[in-house]
């Protein structure tokens, strides 16, 4: 079993950055692809495989977002640039290994000026 903590949003301007961070704990973080999502629309945001070698995005956060990884620290990162009002939402992370799947609690990203 896998447990997910989600870090890392906050209030941000229009064209500001955040960094969201998921911990995981209790499995072998390395054998779990990864993704982000927004919670509200269940949208599909970023992917990443088990060592970082691929990764996919959607459309509309291409070219601004950047998932990564770090499996020694057990930890999924979202670099987010160029926030616009429509990237607010609450992110979640998951954690998937085919049949066995976990998510967290999510972190709530607001983009207001």
């Amino acid at each position: 079993q896998v447990q997910l903590v989600e870090s890392g949003g906050g209030l941000a301007q229009p064209g500001g950055s955040l960094r969201l961070s998921c911990v995981a704990s209790g499995s072998t973080f390395s054998s779990y692809d990864m993704r982000w999502y927004r919670r509200q629309s269940r949208l599909f945001v970023a992917y990443i495989n088990t060592d970082g070698t691929s990764t996919h995005y959607a459309d509309s956060v291409k070219g601004r977002f950047t998932i990564s990884r770090d499996n020694a620290k057990n930890t999924v990162y979202l670099q987010m640039n160029s926030l616009q009002p429509e990237d607010t939402a609450m992110y979640y992370c998951e954690a998937d290994r085919g049949s066995m799947n976990y998510w967290g609690q999510g972190t709530q990203v607001t983009v207001s000026s």
